[in-house]
């Protein structure tokens, strides 16, 4: 990423070039990417085709101000923050189901950061409602977030028995918890890219991925709580858990709606390809 991609990427957040990285810049950039870059699954949904190279998602984020799901978010971040000077891990995770089922391999793409004034930071601005602000990935108590109360703890034996890891502690998978609920299970060794163009693959195609099967377009508001647009449905959640529902009518409230509060311009109404 040269130096003219991450000015547009940072006005594109509407934050100032930072001086360092460290983790306040960080915490900053991760609360800003939420507020500003929508978690959305239009792509499938238009037919448009999810590449998984750096220069197309800084095209779709930055060029087009659209959002994405966890490949594209967390991939375009991480190319920002290492530009930045950041010290940047892709990692692979498995994410939580129905009755604690674990997802495929490459279901998640989250990025483990290191700053200059010291420690090691989960970073995910891709998997909807989940932390405001970056992780201690190193803390294995409580961390409360605006978003919720969340543990990182090392993950138990799978289904098949298979603890993960090379058998040593740091190496282990780690399970990421919200709320007492398990969000997904992480792997620490670092991954490029590439690696996660067959997870990306599945979720846009298969028809048992809850990505075909349904519309969303999501982001964190200035007040801490969270907008959602549902194929038709529009739901605002407040800071304190508080939410309203509403039903749009006409395609033309829902244009609007991904105009105004989430900043994408459609010439039309998506319509989901699978429907559940």
């Amino acid at each position: 990423m040269n130096s003219a991609q991450v000015d547009a990427y940072l006005r594109r957040l509407g934050v100032e070039h930072p001086a360092w990285p460290t983790v306040d810049a960080l915490r900053e950039l991760h609360l800003r990417h939420l507020q500003t870059v929508p978690f959305e699954n239009l792509s499938i949904h238009l037919g448009e085709e999810i590449v998984l190279e750096e220069k197309r998602l800084l095209d779709k984020v930055v060029g087009a101000r659209r959002g994405g799901f966890c490949y594209e978010l967390n991939g375009s971040f991480g190319a920002l923050l290492a530009a930045l000077g950041y010290d940047v891990a892709l990692l692979a995770a498995r994410v939580y189901g129905d009755e604690g089922r674990l997802g495929i391999p490459y279901d998640h793409l989250a990025l483990r950061v290191r700053t200059v004034d010291g420690g090691d930071w989960l970073a995910d601005v891709g998997f909807g409602a989940h932390s405001h602000l970056p992780l201690a990935f190193g803390d294995r108590g409580e961390q409360k977030d605006p978003g919720g109360t969340f543990r990182i703890v090392e993950a138990e034996p799978d289904a098949a028995g298979v603890r993960g890891g090379h058998g040593t502690v740091e190496a282990a998978d780690l399970d990421v918890f919200r709320g007492g609920a398990p969000q997904y299970r992480l792997e620490v060794r670092p991954r490029v890219l590439g690696d996660f163009v067959a997870g990306a693959w599945w979720h846009s195609t298969s028809p048992v991925s809850h990505f075909t099967r349904s519309l969303v377009c999501s982001r964190v508001t200035q007040e801490g709580g969270r907008i959602t647009l549902s194929g038709r449905t529009l739901t605002a959640t407040a800071a304190d858990g508080t939410r309203e529902v509403r039903e749009l009518e006409t395609d033309e409230e829902v244009l609007g709606v991904y105009r105004e509060r989430f900043g994408i311009e459609l010439d039309s109404v998506p319509v989901s390809r699978n429907p559940a």
